[in-house]
């Protein structure tokens, strides 16, 4: 097991790393797509690219690039459908209440970082069922940019009083690893999360990978 240094605070991604979102973005999809008269996506298909969000969902199931004149109108449609079940099915991951309760116990803070808008968000993340509430939530319209920009991860650590060198950061998705990198944050990634066969997470420069949420607790033994 890698040695990283020490956080004073540890921030997650939603979907594919806190959250099993799958269900529910794949249940807009395919809602999205019966009132278009189209075939339902498979949830083996649905689920890889569930963290790419409702663009890389349209883009699967309507085979359709983000230059298509209509994409953007479906995109705001799949958000509205989301709108009616995005907490139906989504639950936590197993075993990332007993790493929040260990986080708690040794002092370090932690925080979310999403490109989910807000308008789900703030909805979601209070009835999840977290066993300890996040220090700060930033969402992907917070400061006006999402991820892999970095100045999501700057306001997060500006609301927690920590240096963002003094953060881990945990995501499922390349951008995630980018944004972390762009601030000097260590950078692991969830491998449990949402990556599809074409990804190439080696090649994301993570500092650790984990392929459970209880394997974060390994890298804080001491």
């Amino acid at each position: 097991m890698s040695t990283l240094p020490w956080p004073k605070a540890i921030l997650f991604d939603l979907d594919g790393t806190l959250a099993d979102t799958a269900k529910d973005l794949g249940g807009a999809l395919n809602r999205l797509l019966a009132e278009e008269g189209k075939p339902p996506v498979a949830y083996e298909q649905i689920r890889p690219l569930a963290s790419h969000g409702a663009r890389g969902l349209v883009e699967l199931g309507f085979g359709i690039g983000r230059d298509h004149p209509g994409f953007d109108a479906l995109r705001l449609r799949f958000l509205d459908q989301y709108e009616h079940g995005f907490c139906d099915e989504t639950t936590l991951f197993d075993g990332i209440n007993p790493v929040l309760d260990e986080l708690a116990r040794r002092g370090i803070a932690w925080g979310i970082i999403t490109n989910k808008p807000m308008r789900f968000t703030d909805r979601l993340v209070p009835v999840l069922g977290f066993s300890t509430p996040p220090a700060v939530v930033v969402s992907g319209d917070t400061v006006g940019v999402a991820k892999p920009d970095p100045r999501p991860m700057h306001y997060a650590c500006a609301q927690l009083g920590v240096a963002p060198e003094d953060c881990w950061y945990v995501g499922d998705a390349e951008r995630d690893m980018a944004a972390g990198r762009a601030v000097n944050m260590v950078t692991v990634l969830a491998s449990y999360g949402y990556i599809a066969a074409t990804d190439e997470p080696h090649a994301w420069g993570a500092d650790a990978s984990i392929a459970a949420p209880s394997e974060l607790l390994a890298h804080l033994q001491r």
